[in-house]
């Protein structure tokens, strides 16, 4: 883990949009990516400039990181944040997902002591009575019934021995107030954290999904789905619901949900910089997208 400090966190501002007509009045456009509590970006600046570099790994061309060796390229391990998740993350990817379009690799570079990624038909071994699936349709239920349905299945379980609070809270490296919480909201918490231990998510095109999900180690799991997000993919799919989520925004906003609801505890963005990467390069695509708009 680096040391960046509280005062590296940034949060990303709102991009003002020029009016033509100072008679009409424009309602302020917020960015969906807006109010994140984010590291800085300065040192994936200083990368973009000196380019595409070889990965010290296999050797290929990469930016920032290699998507096929799970490393940083042209940036050192300290100079990025460093996520603690509060459960494990499981990504299952379909073989003819492309490599360099996933935006799975962040999760695994961001928070590699919590994240797998598996290449399909390879599957993990699952207790399936604390592994849900996040994955919209039929079958699929809110967070608030997948917590119902996981306490129904305890059955008066014990809870297995977790780590300290301050080491599991999520946290990127801004410590809290260790006396934030009271003593009984903090056992609730460890209550309620222990009926989930893994998260499962696929990677690939929502038209490859299929195959991934009706595989038959997977039908026992419960589903969750995250219906009131909305994508900023800059590769989304036409004909597909802005519900549809990119594979690290799906990952992002199910811990932001499970943190408030299922946690109980308040969200002061513990997981936003699972978006690090994510946010810099929404920006970077924006921006060139504006540019080659307007010559």
């Amino acid at each position: 883990m680096s040391g960046l400090s509280q005062d590296d966190r940034v949060s990303c501002p709102v991009e003002k949009q020029p009016s033509t007509d100072s008679s009409i009045t424009h309602k302020p456009v917020v960015q969906p990516l807006h109010g994140l509590q984010l590291a800085s970006h300065a040192v994936l600046e200083k990368a973009q400039q000196w380019g595409r570099l070889n990965c010290s790994k296999c050797g290929r061309s990469r930016m920032f990181f290699c998507y096929t060796c799970y490393s940083l390229v042209g940036v050192s391990q300290q100079e990025i944040p460093s996520i603690k998740l509060p459960v494990k993350i499981d990504i299952i990817k379909h073989p003819n997902e492309t490599d360099g379009k996933s935006t799975a690799i962040h999760a695994k570079i961001l928070a590699p002591d919590d994240v797998n990624i598996y290449t399909y038909p390879c599957i993990p071994e699952f207790d399936t009575d604390k592994v849900v699936v996040v994955f919209p349709g039929p079958g699929s239920v809110s967070m608030q019934d997948l917590m119902q349905h996981l306490r129904d299945n305890v059955d008066g379980e014990p809870c297995p021995k977790r780590h300290r609070a301050s080491e599991t809270e999520g946290a990127t490296r801004v410590a809290r107030d260790p006396g934030s919480a009271a003593p009984d909201g903090a056992e609730a918490s460890e209550s309620r954290a222990c009926l989930l231990e893994r998260v499962v998510v696929i990677d690939s095109t929502w038209n490859q999904t299929n195959k991934i999900i009706t595989d038959e180690r997977l039908q026992a799991l419960p589903r969750v789905e995250l219906t009131t997000r909305k994508t900023c993919f800059w590769r989304h799919q036409k004909g597909k619901p802005e519900s549809y989520l990119a594979t690290i925004e799906a990952i992002y906003y199910f811990l932001k949900d499970y943190h408030e609801q299922c946690l109980a505890r308040e969200y002061s963005g513990e997981y936003d910089n699972l978006l690090f990467f994510y946010s810099y390069l929404h920006s970077l695509i924006n921006s060139a997208k504006t540019a080659a708009g307007r010559d």
